[in-house]
């Protein structure tokens, strides 16, 4: 007999190697060889991986006008499995949807496209004080509250990326605050968090804002652009995104 396909399946197989990489918090680290070879072969799985392996049809561009906001999501999210070390499920942007600027805080992410493109913007907390910001102008002014939200951050990378692109991986150290953005068309991707988000554990998402130097502070902007280094806002999650929905239609996972 056959074994059932929840056993043999590429997310099966996916999910298992997962819980492999991050079930010992004590293990996680980039400076362990254990961790790193097993998120080493937990890419090379999620490289794998194409919209047929989760029974999800990649779906075409939307020709009519979108309905008005909130009646349908720009994005839904299929949740496949989650367990205390991490959870996994798929994105599905709609034609020029983005998943806003946010963080994961204390957490590592996979992301993999299974079909379309997305441009994920990525960037890094700065280590040096909030209060570095007090001489520099921005446009529009800051009030005191909105100055105590400032992240010295830099931008790190930005990248378009594909099914036939191998995994974006972001650490709670880099790439940790990213925006994703559909790009022509429709796209999916299958997410990994580990661990998930608890906001009782101190894992809550974040939205951020990107700052520009008012024309006054010329010099202090140029020499941010030549460091690389600029400042993030913290903003409540913007009323333009939600995130509705569906049910995932692929394999089972059983750990």
């Amino acid at each position: 007999m056959m074994p059932h396909d929840s056993m043999t399946s590429t997310v099966q197989k996916i999910a298992k190697q997962a819980l492999a990489t991050f079930r010992n918090p004590s293990l996680v680290g980039e400076h362990n060889k254990v961790f790193m070879d097993n998120q080493n072969k937990l890419k090379s799985l999620l490289a794998e991986v194409r919209a047929v392996d989760l029974k999800i049809v990649p779906r075409a561009a939307e020709i009519a006008p979108m309905p008005p906001a909130r009646l349908v999501p720009p994005v839904t999210y299929m949740h496949i499995y989650e367990t205390d070390a991490f959870s996994m499920g798929v994105f599905l942007l709609k034609t020029g949807a983005s998943i806003p600027l946010h963080d994961h805080p204390g957490m590592y992410g996979m992301l993999k496209v299974i079909y379309g493109k997305v441009r994920i913007s990525c960037f890094d907390r700065l280590d040096k004080p909030r209060d570095g910001a007090s001489g520099v102008q921005f446009n529009p002014p800051l009030v005191p509250l909105q100055k105590s939200s400032l992240r010295p951050s830099v931008l790190r990378s930005v990248g378009e990326y594909t099914e036939e692109s191998g995994p974006c991986v972001l650490s709670p150290q880099r790439d940790n605050i990213h925006q994703i953005d559909a790009v022509d068309g429709p796209t999916a991707f299958l997410d990994i968090l580990a661990p998930p988000y608890e906001p009782d554990e101190g894992r809550d998402c974040h939205y951020y804002k990107v700052l520009n130097a008012s024309s006054e502070a010329a010099d202090r902007r140029r020499e941010a652009q030549e460091h690389g280094d600029l400042w993030l806002m913290e903003i409540p999650q913007p009323s333009e995104f939600w995130c509705g929905g569906e049910s995932y239609p692929g394999p089972k996972v059983s750990l």
